[in-house]
């Protein structure tokens, strides 16, 4: 079967991997292919994002900006890639978001742009497009992806695994050479094969890694599948421990996972007990409702644990009905599908895991530590997030990274290119159809393990747990992988075990409680 070949393979399309393509392809002579999971190439961590995306506001500065970043982040947020986004992440949101890609953001009776409020910032700073702004985003991307005649995508195709050498090289003298990423082995959905993907350039922009979670706001396919194949071609990861849990899901059956979005408590809804006391005060006492969201969502589990509450309540009722209507659209007709109008009656909400700030290690333009290989957006760690993510950034250092990556890919010239013979076709196991049962079983157990023992408060002993019970875990679904024919669920299996050790492990690993990863009998950062 032969291989399909591009200049640059991008995995995954969220704005970070959009922002790569949209670059790249500005030289026509460039081929770009763009593999999703899903049949919907928008479909995306992006395609969800409610709140909106960080540029300089009113009374605003970079060095503000960077230190709002840095104060969130606990410490560990690196202050250069900090400053790189401060710096240049207003510009793109000003040159591609609004003047390229017409995206509508928000704007005040006089014409001028909205700027929104958000957890541990210092000024109104955050653009949005009423509760839908990556929704908004996302249409105005793949809009101008869609008029480059360069860019292919292949929809409903599954990441396997990377192609690295010397790991899947024929020649056995390639063992003696660094390992460098030649594309990916990919699965298409239809017609159950696996086909080669070569590209002198392959950028990882799979998204996050919530499903392996119980709870989570994460989409479907958030299975942590870049960060597993990147892991088991040998890249480096980093803080992958620190796992943000989002405060405001709307606790409601048919709403799993539904978020309501940090702005609603930018706009001035309170936190409040089931009997409608105010609490956040107590563990935030200068932020109060607009604390950080770690000490958010450890407030509202403490709460919820300690009298037994099945959720907290966030009330905006007090607020002018048509403010709510306009500035959240989304969650106003979504909590009204549920029962709840959240005009006249507060939102009944819990935590949930929301997004990952550590992932593939990468340098300052994407770059991971084997060559060929970039990651960009939630999949990557670049330093901007440190322990914990400032709200609205996410969609930002996707935008400015995508980016960071593509400038790098142009100015390397001409690309590497893969001889076909090089590269051996995938071997398909033994032809025995995968029990959907086992799947939908192991699956469970790996997002019950992650939610009990290595969620929002964690312990020597349930990370010792969790551990023991992932990797034995591991061993049976290998098994099961190796003798099963491949399909998209399977796949997914493998990434999220893999995913799910590398989250444990790392927490294990890391002995002082800080930012998303507080360990209950660690030690407190900054103490010796």
């Amino acid at each position: 079967m032969s291989p399909v070949e591009s200049d640059v393979l991008i995995v995954g399309c969220g704005i970070a991997g959009a922002s790569a393509a949209l670059r790249l392809s500005e030289d026509r002579q460039r081929r770009i292919t763009i593999v999703t999971r899903a049949s919907d190439p928008e479909e995306s961590n992006t395609k969800y994002a409610q709140g909106g995306i960080v540029t300089l506001g009113k009374g605003d500065s970079v060095d503000l900006i960077v230190q709002d970043i840095l104060e969130a982040g606990a410490g560990l947020s690196l202050p250069s890639a900090a400053r790189i986004l401060a710096e240049e992440g207003p510009v793109l949101v000003r040159d591609v978001l609004i003047g390229q890609a017409g995206i509508p953001f928000d704007r005040t009776p006089d014409g001028k742009l909205d700027y929104g409020v958000e957890g541990a910032h210092s000024c109104p700073r955050i653009l949005h497009v009423g509760d839908t702004t990556g929704q908004a985003i996302i249409d105005g991307l793949h809009r101008l992806m869609r008029e480059r005649p360069n860019i292919r995508f292949v929809n409903s195709a599954t990441g396997v695994d990377l192609i690295t050498f010397p790991h899947h090289a024929r020649d056995p003298l390639a063992v003696y050479q660094p390992i460098t990423c030649h594309g990916a082995y990919v699965f298409d959905q239809a017609d159950a094969t696996v086909h080669r993907y070569l590209a002198g350039a392959t950028i990882l922009a799979t998204g996050g890694l919530g499903r392996i979670y119980r709870y989570t706001t994460n989409p479907e396919g958030a299975r942590g599948d870049g960060l597993a194949m990147a892991y088991r071609a040998g890249a480096r990861v980093l803080n992958a421990e620190f796992i943000q849990f989002h405060p405001t899901v709307l606790a409601a059956p048919e709403a799993e996972g539904f978020l309501i979005s940090e702005a609603v408590r930018g706009e001035g809804g309170r936190l409040l007990t089931p009997d409608g006391k105010a609490f956040m005060a107590k563990y935030s006492p200068e932020w109060k409702d607009l604390a950080p969201r770690d000490i958010v969502a450890r407030a509202i589990h403490r709460e919820m644990v300690e009298h037994d509450y099945p959720h907290v309540l966030l009330d905006v009722s007090f607020l002018p009905a048509d403010l709510l209507r306009t500035r959240f659209p989304n969650i106003y007709a979504r909590c009204l599908e549920a029962g709840i109008d959240i005009t006249r009656q507060p939102i009944p909400v819990v935590p949930a895991e929301h997004y990952s700030c550590g992932g593939v290690w990468t340098d300052a333009w994407g770059r991971t530590t084997i060559p060929g290989l970039y990651a960009v957006g939630e999949v990557a760690c670049t330093g901007v997030h440190g322990a914990n993510r400032l709200a609205s950034t996410s969609l930002l250092e996707g935008l400015v990274w995508g980016e960071r990556a593509a400038q790098d890919i142009e100015e390397m010239g001409a690309l590497p290119e893969t001889d076909p013979a090089e590269v051996p076709s995938w071997e398909p196991g033994v032809s025995e159809d995968a029990d959907p049962a086992l799947i939908w079983r192991d699956i469970r157990t790996i997002q019950y393990t992650m939610w009990h023992y290595v969620g929002l408060i964690r312990s020597t002993v349930r990370l010792d747990r969790a551990l023991s019970d992932l990797y034995h875990l591991k061993e049976e679904i290998e098994g099961f992988y190796r003798t099963t024919r491949l399909n998209d669920a399977l796949i997914g299996l493998r990434h999220s075990i893999q995913t799910a050790l590398i989250v444990a492990t790392a927490a294990k690993h890391n002995r002082v409680s800080i930012g998303c990863h507080y360990l209950e009998d660690g030690k407190q950062a900054g103490v010796l």
